[in-house]
């Protein structure tokens, strides 16, 4: 065909005229061309790539047409042999495209990719420098990685080593990536010296969340393991830098330092880093580290040396060295425990009983123990101690007592008494067991001395507690002291000076009960009985309750065994006294010595009355104990009828587990009584707190109650009680319902179910819990003539007219020495019945 447009001829089809026309009307849309090359997809590989051609003359400087022809090119091109005359010919293409598109890194991409493919080393190299040096440097990331991951598959490692040193002025925070590079090719020494720049760099921060401590750690592996191929670095200096940087992980350090030189074959040097290591650290971890490797590394030296000998043969000197090194080694593992209780000293020097351990370790060895002995003291401060500093003192003193050496002990005491101890206590115990090692050698006079000493009142007095004073200003007030003063007072010294150091430890207030009655007991044995009492008056003027409870109960008793019944007055007062104010924990004990002297020195009446406010005032736990105590001695006392008020009055202030086997006994002592009608109203009074389901013993005793004493009527209003108390118990909660429901039945049935003439299983349930409640209040029992309660219906004043009911044997005894107020029970006139004339028979007189 002609050309059109003054181009040169071009063969085409008649679908393409109108793509052609488009393209001579508007030949600079890049549009119109992709449309035709778009419609063209299809056609041969050399019409294609005319298209793109042609377009290109037009548009030389678009990126779209450069980068689709660029990647069809490629595409026609692949799969095919590197050898290809085409690779050369898509490359040449890009070259030119490169012309125009030197500052889109994706055609760069995409060449220096396609480059790599096939395997054109150094043009590829110089290809990604063009890119680098063509593409503004805010590019460059898109770059690096391939050119990075071209050059690590490269078998030239010098030429990765300089394309990542390039790389790593761009972007240092990568030296990771560097490092491990460097490892894997076995660069170790260039590894060395990066990972040592990375950690003494602070503004590092690793891509790989790895802390500074793990990156020093991965320097000290790295230059210990390899000391022949670290050769730039100075391992020593390095690893000691850290030691003094991390000193919270030194035991992996140390090791690491005595690997390098075990590495290098220094094995002295080796041993005197795990020497230097076991001698300075300072946790039980890093010891523990230390020691493990250290162990290890001579277990290693002696194995290797035994398979040398037995290969080269024995001589005297290889036996020589074998047993030096068993020795060595023998030693290693017997001053473990030393070893380990000086890294504990280390860590808190003031650690009292790890200087008793240490002392111990040497038992055996004089000359260390008084060494250690020795430093500990000077060491250990009194105001920082863990433990008892003073019982390092004390362990010096005893063992030159143990050592026949009295002089060197005293020595140390003496010493001992002059330090600032945080506590009194300390000083205190110092002082005593310096009095005691005098005891223990018979110099009693010397250990008396030695106490009075200590409890002389200093020139300055203190406060016991006032911690700005030294503990000698406050020693004076040290109980412990002054008890073993007063022991040894007893012992050895006079009646006076035993007096005068009690009452000493009075004034001073530090007397404790213990005390009182010890100065009591003190007294007494010498006959000052009214000293003794005094004693116990002051001591009870110190102290409250309950701390006075100990010298009451022993004053009591004490002043009832001196006199007796002589001075009941004064014994009542005292007693009087002591239950003023006393808690209801202590009372017991008080009441019952109270009642005890009044039922042997005092009227019966007074004894009964203090069981009856003991009743009232011991703790709630003990007052049925009381009960018992009192009904027994009551019974003891005026007879068995007269403990029915006891009775009564414990059933009802006791809990119901409690008047439950007060009313069992109530009822059987009245059946041996006789009173039949009284165990009856008893048992149904009883009933009423007795759950069928729980107390099942209680209705058989009533059962047989009845059998022995009842009749058919009897038993059968038992057996309707028993029912009535247990739907009393199962109806609790559905009586309540029930009432609820009384007024809304009607209109709940309605409502709940129009219509339906059938009950539901609901209200079914609800109409029973109606009738058990009905019936639980139809079985009640009715009052009757005969004993009942107060939580039974009958009637307070029914009930104080029959507990009246006086015995008919019992004789009536005037007392005109009572008040009216105090007069027994009136007696009552019995109801007289006519006897039936048939009972006697011919015996019956006219």
């Amino acid at each position: 065909m002609p050309s059109l447009n003054g181009k040169p001829d071009v063969m085409f089809e008649d679908d393409d005229l109108p793509y052609e026309e488009e393209i001579i009307r508007n030949p600079y849309s890049v549009k119109c061309w992709m449309r035709y090359i778009e419609f063209k997809q299809n056609a041969g590989r050399s019409t294609l790539n005319m298209i793109y051609e042609r377009a290109l003359k037009e548009l030389p400087g678009s990126y779209k047409l450069w980068y689709n022809y660029l990647r069809e090119r490629r595409k026609q091109i692949k799969g095919k042999c590197v050898t290809e005359p085409g690779y050369e010919e898509v490359n040449n293409c890009h070259e030119r495209a490169l012309v125009f598109m030197h500052k889109m890194p994706r055609i760069w991409l995409d060449y220096c990719q396609f480059l790599v493919s096939q395997c054109k080393i150094t043009r590829s190299r110089q290809t990604f420098d063009r890119a680098l040096r063509a593409l503004p440097v805010t590019q460059h990331p898109r770059i690096w990685p391939l050119y990075l991951r071209f050059a690590r598959n490269l078998p030239l490692p010098e030429t990765a080593i300089r394309v990542y040193r390039r790389y790593l002025k761009l972007s240092p925070e990568n030296t990771e990536e560097y490092i491990d590079y460097l490892r894997s090719v076995g660069r170790l020494d260039e590894a060395a010296l990066r990972l040592a720049a990375v950690v003494n760099d602070e503004s590092f921060v690793s891509k790989e969340g790895k802390s500074n401590y793990q990156l020093w750690h991965e320097l000290c592996d790295l230059i210990s393991q390899n000391p022949d191929k670290v050769t730039s670095l100075n391992v020593g200096a390095i690893i000691r830098g850290g030691l003094t940087r991390f000193t919270d992980q030194l035991g992996k350090l140390w090791c690491s330092l005595a690997d390098y030189y075990i590495r290098s074959g220094h094995f002295e040097k080796a041993r005197d880093v795990y020497e230097e290591a076991i001698l300075t650290v300072v946790t039980v971890r890093d010891f523990t580290q230390v020691f493990d490797s250290y162990a290890q590394f001579e277990e290693s030296m002696i194995a290797a040396k035994m398979e040398a000998t037995a290969e080269m043969g024995k001589d005297e000197e290889e036996d020589v060295d074998m047993e030096l090194r068993l020795a060595r080694f023998e030693q290693l593992i017997a001053r473990r425990p030393l070893l380990l209780n000086s890294v504990l000293l280390r860590q808190n020097p003031h650690n009292v009983h790890e200087w008793h351990k240490r002392v111990k370790l040497y038992d055996g060895n004089a000359r260390q123990i008084i060494n250690t002995y020795t430093e500990a003291v000077q060491t250990v401060d009194p105001m920082k101690a863990t433990g008892k500093p003073h019982s390092l003192w004390v362990s010096f003193a005893k063992f030159y007592e143990e050592n026949e050496q009295l002089d060197d002990a005293r020595t140390i005491f003496e010493k001992a008494t002059k330090v600032n101890y945080k506590q009194v206590d300390d000083l205190a115990a110092v002082w005593c067991e310096y009095g005691e090692m005098e005891l223990r050698h018979e110099n009693y006079e010397q250990a008396l001395r030695i106490l009075r000493k200590a409890t002389a009142i200093p020139s300055k007095k203190a406060e016991y507690f006032d911690v700005s004073e030294p503990v000698q200003n406050r020693v004076y007030k040290s109980l412990k002291v002054w008890s073993m003063l007063a022991d040894l007072e007893e012992s050895l010294g006079t009646f006076q000076s035993t007096k005068a150091v009690y009452d000493r430890i009075i004034d001073l207030r530090i007397a404790t009960p213990q005390i009182i009655i010890n100065y009591a007991m003190f007294l007494e044995e010498h006959n000052y009985y009214e000293e003794s009492f005094k004693a116990y008056e002051r001591g009870i003027a110190l102290f409250r309750w309950p701390n006075v409870y100990d010298i009451w109960n022993t004053y009591l008793t004490k002043f009832i065994d001196r006199y007796a019944g002589k001075k009941l007055e004064r014994a009542r007062d005292l007693f009087e006294q002591a239950l003023d104010g006393c808690p209801a924990k202590f009372a017991k004990t008080i009441y019952l010595l109270y009642a005890k002297l009044e039922e042997g020195y005092g009227l019966a009446r007074h004894a009964m009355a203090v069981y009856e406010r003991a009743t009232q005032a011991v703790d709630d736990g003990e007052r049925h104990t009381m009960f018992n105590i009192y009904i027994k001695r009551a019974a003891e006392i005026y007879g068995v009828t007269y403990t029915r008020a006891i009775y009564q009055k414990s059933i009802e202030v006791l809990p119901d587990m409690h008047a439950r086997d007060m009313c069992l006994r109530f009822a059987d002592m009245e059946s041996k009584l006789g009173e039949i009608d009284r165990a009856r109203a008893i048992y149904s009074y009883c009933s009423q707190i007795c759950d069928p389901r729980v107390t099942a013993t209680f209705w058989q005793t009533w059962k047989e109650f009845e059998i022995r004493h009842g009749n058919e009527d009897t038993i059968r209003e038992m057996l309707r009680i028993k029912r009535s108390v247990q739907a009393t118990y199962n109806t609790q909660v559905n009586f309540m319902t029930s009432q609820m429901m009384k007024a809304t039945t009607s209109s709940t049935v309605s409502d709940l179910a129009p219509g339906q003439m059938g009950i539901d299983d609901m209200k079914m349930l609800e109409q029973k819990a109606q009738q058990l409640a009905a019936e639980a209040e139809q079985d009640k029992p009715k009052p009757k003539e005969k004993i009942l309660f107060v939580r039974s219906d009958t009637s307070r004043t029914e009930l104080a007219e029959l507990a009246k009911q006086a015995n008919p044997d019992e004789i009536d005894i005037g007392d005109d020495d009572e008040d009216d107020n105090n007069q027994g029970p009136e007696e009552v006139q019995l109801e007289q019945k006519s006897v039936p004339t048939a009972v006697f028979g011919g015996l019956k007189e006219d």
